[in-house]
């Protein structure tokens, strides 16, 4: 299963879209009703995806001989809830701005934009981070991610060259960071571990074994 409950989650945050779309397409009259239909399949996307994401899961890490796992992480959603908290409410003040007010339309066009970029980055966010797991074994460091097949990213612990850290202003108020082992070479490896918590220590952690 897909880390939390993304089928819930997805459902409570799609249900509005898809009650939205049907109030514009079948009750108001001040716009044609054509404009719900956006809406509803916007919220049944979401509520589809999410349902897909709390069935898949990655399969667990194959290790080799003598290889044995010493920690494994997965990425926190604070992030995620942040830009879903922050796009909710430019979508709701761009409900109000056109059936509420008078004022231009330029205003709540560019509610609802940002609104909505902010909001999808955020929901992708969330379901992109329930499917990702961060392991380190004695021998390599490994990202592995699995939406519509497995994707898996690794470096070996003799080829490691780089750890570096870093935080976005979001992950440096919601106490994250990232971890990015690089290898050397004239075509380096990245393996980038985003949204951690406490992730100096899994730093240190690769660096005592490089």
């Amino acid at each position: 299963m897909g880390r939390g409950k993304p089928a819930l989650w997805s459902a409570l945050l799609g249900l509005p879209f898809v009650g939205g779309g049907a109030w514009l397409y079948l009750s108001q009259q001040q716009y044609p009703p054509v404009f719900g239909v956006p809406f509803v399949a916007f919220g049944l996307f979401i509520i589809t995806v999410g349902a897909y994401v709390h069935i898949v899961s990655p399969s667990k890490l194959r290790t080799g001989e003598g290889e044995e796992i010493l920690m494994t992480r997965h990425p926190t959603q604070r992030v995620a809830t942040v830009k879903i908290s922050i796009g909710l409410p430019l979508l709701l003040l761009t409900v109000i701005l056109l059936y509420f007010t008078r004022i231009p339309y330029v205003y709540p066009t560019l509610t609802f934009a940002v609104g909505l970029y902010t909001f999808s980055k955020g929901l992708y966010v969330y379901w992109a981070n329930s499917l990702t797991t961060y392991y380190m074994t004695n021998q390599r460091v490994v990202k592995e991610y699995r939406f519509l097949s497995l994707v898996r990213r690794e470096v070996p612990h003799r080829k490691v060259r780089g750890v570096q850290e870093r935080q976005s202003l979001i992950e440096t108020l919601v106490g994250l960071g990232n971890v990015i082992v690089a290898s050397g070479g004239g075509r380096s490896l990245e393996v980038r571990m985003r949204n951690m918590e406490r992730s100096e220590e899994f730093a240190d952690a690769v660096r005592d074994l490089i």
